[in-house]
């Protein structure tokens, strides 16, 4: 790691050197990039954090349709999700969370045209008609408070415009998919008021097979619309007032079942489970001693084909006032979301375990700001922060249905001391949270500009909490209240080389809000509340553009000192396995980045990104082990990834030809890290070719993701107690054509 460093200074120092050389005037430079990461437009290249912007071009190029078609996108990210239509996992740095119940907020926010989307139920549907999207690597301490110790991904849509735009594309591709979007608006009122429409829609027969009777799962059906209205009435106010409303009406999660339980003695490995060489024999099997004998990791024997249903709706207000040196900005949001998810969880023939998750969640914020727009030494932000998060649960697992035996006594054959029957733990959450903060950044010289912000945050929360099981009733319930608060804040120095070049370093105090474990318990110790999750981040880097802007190269370096990193692992306890949700003492992560956009000659662009990684825990021990020295979850060594593109002129319109690869080096899936809850390093590659007519008005073009097949597995979640690991599958090799049009 002290090599890499060392290398990245001097390719920075070289990359100073260059940028101030002279050479011919280009005509392919690259695009500047204007993000709003710090509440103010900027050129991305002047903006002294660790950033990842994405055009909309990039975006359609790229086949983002959802949230997880970032992965890989940005040095360090990592997304994957055990559900088809809720909870994404985020991971930016080997920092994100496991946990997939909606209560619990993600160390890597979203938000949509500055509104922070806390529930994981509503975060899968955001991804459409984009104007661009800006991964923020590292803790966002003052400008971004809620929760952001990992990081923040801004996902900024289309606006309305003064003039009539229209655009649409349609894929078509195997499984039967199709992925539709459009959008249409233009001015109502000249200069006063301008609508725009858009919606997507994404529709397939699933990639999974069961073959028990030849159907597919893990199929999408799901739609989303967003209108939007910009109110101008003078040139000084202008309003944006949106909606949103979408559904999700696939099929729940069909996984891969990996049987554990040893039926002979040869086939007995490390803990007693089965041994690597036996995996996918019948000397292998589950708790009731039925075997999965299929290898192939998208095929299973489902007993029960269940729906992942959610419905999202969504409302705006964006009001920015200028008052001449300062501006007055107002941000109001309203979210809220509904599921219902029926999954065969034990993905066999025997009924292990059926899963039912119900949820509805409503979140209502505004914040306030009052900022500076003039050209003075110092640029500030001040503003104030406020949240309402309603959340109501009532999810139960069915659990060794297969195994029950009714009497005449007990006619339903519930045994809930044997762990036989229904478990479940209805619940709801109530968080009231509010910020104050502000940000200054001062030019000390006209190269030097140094930067101090400080935010107070706090969350008080109500649970109330019931654990149920059949036939005996409440087991125990919890009806608590805690209040969470933190001070965090920033402080960093930027000096600016040159017209095309500058350095940075910072320092930022992230925290997330401790909280209560919202996932099914038996026993009442599990529910403590976790405490509030803080980070001492530390970052240098550069920010670098050569030869007249044909070369972009942007470095950086980190460490982050966490304490009460907040930790959610499934283990064995007895003969059950747990979800537990705990503080680890403490982790330390370390690493080093790149990034490089390249233009040689007319027609190409080469981009590239690199990330270093080390994260472990530091005195982490449990009552399951000691973890302290282990890889945190979801935090590969190495990361990569590269692309290509070129264009040329063909039958008076344009041909271009595109690829991009993938690496991420081995991860664990759990804390404890356990061989086989890891996966190898793995690439994976995407091409396209696409021709534009000479009008410039129509594409159409063929595409291919995962072009070799790769075994893409997106999470490994051990259910020991019950006898198997599930394998969640991301998409094998994907392919089709589409069509382009704007106007």
């Amino acid at each position: 790691m002290r090599t890499t460093l060392m290398g990245a200074a001097a390719l920075s120092a070289l990359g100073l050197a260059g940028a101030a050389q002279a050479a011919d005037t280009p005509t392919n430079t690259l695009e500047e990039l204007v993000v709003t990461s710090q509440k103010r437009a900027e050129n991305v290249q002047s903006v002294p954090i660790a950033i990842t912007a994405l055009s909309a071009s990039q975006l359609k190029d790229q086949h983002v349709t959802s949230i997880l078609d970032l992965n890989g996108l940005s040095p360090s990210l990592s997304i994957k999700t055990d559900d088809n239509a809720a909870n994404p996992k985020i991971f930016i740095r080997g920092v994100g969370l496991n946990d997939f119940n909606p209560n619990t907020a993600t160390p890597v926010a979203i938000y949509v045209d500055g509104v922070y989307i806390g529930s994981p139920l509503a975060q899968l549907g955001q991804f459409f008609d984009l104007e661009r999207i800006e991964v923020l690597r590292g803790p966002q301490g003052t400008l971004y408070g809620r929760n952001t110790t990992g990081g923040a991904i801004n996902v900024i849509s289309r606006k309305p415009t003064q003039s009539y735009t229209a655009d649409a594309s349609a894929e078509y591709g195997n499984y039967n998919s199709w992925t539709v979007e459009g959008g249409v608006g233009g001015p109502i009122v000249k200069d006063v008021l301008a609508f725009r429409l858009a919606g997507t829609g994404a529709w397939d027969k699933g990639y999974t097979l069961n073959t028990t009777n030849g159907h597919h799962g893990n199929d999408q059906d799901r739609w989303t619309m967003r209108g939007s209205l910009l109110w101008t009435p003078t040139p000084d106010i202008d309003v944006l007032a949106q909606a949103r409303y979408g559904e999700s009406k696939g099929g729940s999660i069909w996984a891969y079942k990996r049987s554990l339980v040893p039926q002979t003695a040869a086939a007995t490995g490390p803990g007693g489970f089965c041994a690597p060489g036996f995996y996918a024999t019948a000397q292998c099997a589950d708790v009731l001693g039925v075997p999965n004998t299929d290898s192939d990791l998208y095929h299973g024997q489902f007993h029960l084909e269940g729906k992942d249903k959610v419905r999202t709706l969504g409302a705006s207000l964006t009001a920015n006032w200028n008052l001449g040196k300062v501006q007055l900005v107002s941000v109001t949001g309203f979210d809220t979301a509904h599921r219902n998810d029926v999954e065969d969880t034990d993905a066999g023939p025997d009924d292990v375990i059926t899963a039912n998750y119900i949820a509805r969640q409503n979140v209502l914020s505004e914040e306030l700001r009052l900022q500076s727009t003039g050209d003075g030494p110092a640029k500030w932000v001040v503003g104030v922060y406020g949240a309402r998060d309603k959340l109501n649960t009532s999810s139960y697992y069915d659990i060794l249905r297969a195994a029950r035996n009714p009497t005449p006594a007990n006619p339903s054959g519930a045994d809930p001391a044997n762990s036989i029957g229904i478990f479940g733990w209805p619940y709801s959450q109530k968080t009231d949270s509010y910020a104050v903060f502000g940000q200054l950044d001062y030019s000390v010289t006209p190269q030097l500009v140094a930067t101090v912000g400080l935010r107070y945050s706090a969350d008080k929360k109500y649970f109330d909490y019931t654990s149920t099981a059949e036939t005996v009733g409440p087991l125990f319930t919890i009806d608590d209240s805690k209040k969470f608060s933190s001070v965090s804040g920033k402080a960093g120095l930027q000096y600016k080389i040159s017209d095309t070049a500058n350095v940075y370093a910072t320092y930022n105090r992230g925290y997330k809000s401790g909280g209560f474990f919202g996932g099914q318990a038996t026993d009442p110790a599990l529910l403590k509340p976790y405490r509030d999750e803080k980070v001492n981040a530390y970052e240098g880097g550069a920010k670098t553009e050569w030869f007249d802007r044909r070369l972009r190269l942007n470095l950086s370096a980190f460490y982050y000192d966490y304490q009460d990193l907040q930790v959610y692992d499934i283990v064995l306890v007895g003969a059950i396995s747990e979800q537990v949700f705990t503080n680890a003492s403490n982790a330390h992560i370390y690493g080093a980045e790149a990034e490089l956009t390249a233009t040689p000659v007319q027609g190409l662009t080469l981009q590239a990104g690199a990330s270093a990684l080390h994260a472990t825990y530091q005195d982490f021990v449990t009552d399951a082990g000691d973890y302290s020295g282990n890889t945190l979850p979801n935090a590969p060594k190495l990361s990569l990834n590269g692309s290509a593109e070129y264009k040329w002129p063909v039958m008076g319109g344009s041909m271009r030809v595109a690829g991009d690869v993938q690496y991420r080096s081995k991860i664990w899936y759990d804390s404890r890290n356990i061989q086989r809850l890891s996966d190898k390093g793995r690439a994976f590659v995407n091409v396209r070719l696409g021709w534009t007519d000479p009008s410039q008005h129509y594409e159409v073009g063929v595409w291919g993701r995962n072009i070799f097949d790769t075994t893409n597995i997106s999470d490994i979640i051990p259910i020991e107690g019950l006898g198997f690991d599930l394998f969640s599958m991301a998409k094998p090799r994907t392919y089709g054509v589409y069509l382009r049009v704007n106007y």
